[in-house]
């Protein structure tokens, strides 16, 4: 078994990542918690965070919260407000590369660049998720019945993505050939962006017996790991048409209890399972090979992040029980 490093925290918390070498805990209080020669605590958000996620350079955690404040968090507790929207909750963020950051607020997304420069820009319905491509400042807005592709910064026109239903999240594969949104249905739903051909552009990823609430992608893009099963779902994308008539790979597969986290490990095809149980796998994508890395302990997995060495592996569940996990031990 590896060593365990454990951490209780009053409440549900959201993500549990590393900034450098430091672990980094967000609570859904408002609080954030490191691990830095003990544990110290910053007072980030009033009211409650509602969204976190970290940044491309593994640097910062961005953060949006009931008090409409957009926060960036540094390694050493440090709390830097980029935007605060008086009077609205901001649940929906994102970050991209060459330091901007996505939020939105209601229908309105915004993009703010590094510079603080904000640029904006308005759906027809609520926007429920927000992602970056990997390359160039293109943002994907998941709503109702699709996703909308926005350029920022040029003139290129909007590009609407149609298929009905409620889409929650939204991801670009590492090459930026396919976006996938999460549903409110149980199901994925993906585009081929460089499709010549309609009848190749969608993806439909479905079977699932629970929402898909966790997404990860290999670290070269071969591969899309998912929750929402007693399984750790994993879809193929490294044939031209990503999934499209190829079955799942069904890793770390547990009788009745479902999968809630997912998270491939920075240099290799290995994927880390969180379950609701509180459960930990690693899972070896080539031989199926299973490593329990956690016992079933207190709580749900809410979240797990790997340092960029992985080596250590980050996690937190919804009633407080954090740690950290060495696999080198």
């Amino acid at each position: 078994m590896p060593t365990v490093a454990p951490l209780d925290i009053e409440g549900h918390v959201v993500t549990a990542a590393f900034l450098g070498d430091i672990p980094v805990f967000a609570a859904a209080s408002g609080s954030i918690h490191r691990l830095d020669g003990g544990e110290k605590v910053t007072e980030a958000h009033q009211g409650g965070l509602l969204a976190c996620v970290k940044d491309s350079t593994d640097q910062t955690l961005v953060s949006g919260g009931e008090d409409g404040r957009v926060l960036r968090i540094g390694h050493d507790g440090s709390v830097t407000e980029l935007v605060h929207v008086p009077r609205k909750w901001v649940s929906v963020v994102a970050a991209g590369p060459q330091g901007a950051v996505a939020y939105a607020v209601g229908k309105v997304g915004h993009v703010r660049l590094a510079d603080g420069t904000i640029r904006e820009f308005t759906e027809e319905r609520t926007i429920e998720g927000l992602g970056f491509a990997p390359k160039g400042l293109r943002v994907a807005a998941a709503r109702y019945n699709g996703v909308t592709l926005h350029w920022i910064g040029t003139t290129g026109a909007p590009v609407d993505l149609e298929w009905k239903g409620a889409h929650t999240g939204v991801t670009f594969s590492p090459d930026g050939r396919f976006v996938v949104t999460t549903m409110q249905e149980n199901a994925l739903h993906g585009w081929k962006l460089d499709s010549k051909s309609a009848e190749t552009r969608h993806m439909r990823m479905t079977g699932y017996p629970a929402k898909v609430k966790s997404l990860s992608w290999s670290v070269k893009g071969k591969w899309l790991a998912s929750s929402g099963a007693p399984a750790a779902i994993v879809w193929p994308f490294s044939g031209k048409e990503g999934p499209m008539g190829k079955a799942p790979l069904e890793l770390g597969t547990r009788a009745n209890i479902m999968v809630t986290q997912v998270a491939f490990h920075p240099a290799e095809e290995v994927l880390a399972i969180g379950y609701v149980d509180g459960m930990i796998l690693a899972v070896r994508i080539a031989d199926g090979k299973e490593a329990l890395l956690r016992r079933p302990g207190k709580g749900a997995i809410t979240s797990i992040g790997w340092s960029a060495s992985g080596k250590l592996l980050a996690y937190a569940s919804d009633a407080g029980d954090c740690g950290v996990i060495d696999i080198s031990a």
